[in-house]
Parts: C-alpha cells; structure tokens; sequence
C-alpha cells in the first residue's frame, strides 16, 4: 500500500506548519497552494495555470511605469458626502474604513511618468476601495488626468477596475460617465492615444464610458467586462446566456476588444502600441520590470 501514498516533503509536513497563514496562497483556478512570495514575482500570475489573480493599484504602477519616473498627482482629492446617505452605516464612514483598507485616499492613483522611456499621464483603478466604484472623485482625477495629458500632448493609459458607478453618490456618480468621456472626445480630436486596460472586474457605468473609448481596449485573460449583471440580462430578454458571456474571451470574439494580454507581457504590448501610434522607433531588447513592491 505504500506505493500509493505520496511521501510527505519536509515542508509540507512541518515547515508550513511553523509558517504563518499569509505565505501561502490557494489559486482559484487550479487548486495549487502557492507561495505569495513566487506568486508576488509573477504579478500574482499563478506559474501553474496562468490564472491572474488581483494585483493591487499599486502594483499596476510597478508594472507599467519605469521604475523612479512615477509621480502621484491630485492625492490628497477626498469624496464629500452631498447626498447625505445612510444605508447599514453612513457613506463618510464607509469612506474613512475604505482609506484605511487600501491605505488611498479614493478609488483611483493618477500621476505621470514614462512607460518605456515615454512621458504619459496614468490613472490605476483600486479595487480595493468600497469596490473601485465610480464617484465623483473617481471622475474628476481621472478628468485631471487627461486634461494634463491634452496640455502635455502626451498619452493617457486607464487601468480599470470596478464594479460600476457608487450609489452612495447618485446623480453625482453617473455624471462622471459623462465628464470623463468628453475629455477623451478631446484627447480624440488632438490626436492623442489613449489606451484602456480592462482588469478584474470592470462592470456597470466604469464599462459605459472611458473603459470602453480607448484608441486600444486591452483586457487580461478571464477577465469580467459587462455593465449589467448575467441575471438582469436573462430576465430582460428572456434567454439564456452562452457559457462564458462577460468574460474577455466572450468579449474579443464578438468585436469588443482588441486584445487579451497576459499581464506579465502588458507593459511591451503598451510600449509596442504606443510607438506605433506616436511614430517612434520599436524597441528589440525590451525588458521587463522586477517584481512589484506594493502588490
């Protein structure tokens, strides 16, 4: 009977007993149990399945930006609270537990910096912050953020991830839709590129507006894109839906990306479009960044 027991390691009968709970990681695809610190070296990509796990806002920063060249602007921008809501616990409280959760201020870092060598303005979604949920600080950095992309004449990159507008704000929150769509018009009719990255989740009115307007809407692999829920969708036309609708694949067999970019090879495939666009000279011996330090 032997031959059919699979001999314990000495890490998996007793080092990982003396390890605390937070080293390890169960990938949610495969099964594998993963140390975060490999994990952390992959951008949190399993290296089994290549299922990409969340990374971080900050960890997006790490990824795209040359490393020194990133500069955070318009930080220190907080939600008011017009509307004066209260459901289980009123908004500014939920707002004060969020900042303290993702240690940011709002649900999105913008700033510039260079990609490749390239100056462009960056606005990173944070999940982590009441659900990267759209409020009318959301839009308004990220309006900021084009508008110093317009005075530059350089790029605008949105890394999205969310699940749509935030309630708490009302009207507030929806009008950002519109606000930060005009920028990009503008960016538009100046010539300048813009390009969206969808991660994991990015949903509702996040979906209706800029993360869809890019010059290029890139996705990474599995990734959830749609604005209203499966559910809704089956009661309001009364039919089931395919396997795998809202997901990136679904999504880029349909006309509505144009590419799926596995996340360690996002920043050459940003380098590579920007070039293209901007007429500048490729570059052959790209390499990539290290590991994050923030995710």
């Amino acid at each position: 009977m032997a031959w059919f027991r699979k001999p314990k390691t000495r890490l998996q009968a007793a080092d990982r007993r003396d390890l605390p709970g937070d080293v390890w990681e169960k990938c949610p695809a495969c099964g594998d149990i993963l140390y975060r610190e490999k994990l952390k070296e992959n951008w949190n990509v399993c290296p089994t399945c290549a299922h990409h796990l969340r990374l971080p806002a900050n960890g997006y920063v790490s990824l795209l930006m040359d490393e020194g060249t990133f500069r955070e602007r318009d930080k220190d921008l907080r939600s008011g609270d017009p509307l004066k809501f209260v459901d289980l616990k009123p908004y500014k409280d939920r707002l004060a537990a969020a900042e303290r959760k993702s240690a940011h201020g709002e649900a999105v870092i913008t700033g510039e910096g260079k990609l490749d060598e390239i100056p462009v303005s960056i606005g990173v979604m944070d999940f982590a912050f009441i659900g990267g949920s759209m409020g009318s600080v959301v839009g308004e950095k990220l309006a900021r953020a084009g508008l110093r992309a317009l005075e530059k004449e350089q790029p605008l990159i949105i890394v999205s991830a969310s699940g749509g507008a935030r309630m708490m704000e009302g009207i507030f929150s929806l009008m950002q839709m519109a606000k930060t769509s005009a920028v990009l018009a503008q960016m538009d009719e100046a010539g300048l590129p813009y390009i969206s990255i969808l991660t994991d989740p990015t949903t509702g009115g996040v979906t209706a507006s800029y993360a869809m307007l890019g010059d290029a809407n890139l996705a990474e692999p599995g990734t959830l894109i749609g604005f209203a829920g499966p559910r809704v969708i089956e009661q309001t036309i009364k039919q089931e839906l395919p396997e795998g609708f809202q997901r990136a694949e679904f999504l880029l067999e349909h006309g509505m990306l144009d590419r799926i970019v596995d996340r360690r090879r996002m920043k050459r495939e940003v380098s590579r479009l920007l070039r293209h666009m901007l007429a500048l000279p490729a570059v052959e011996d790209f390499a990539l960044n290290a590991a994050p330090d923030a995710a």
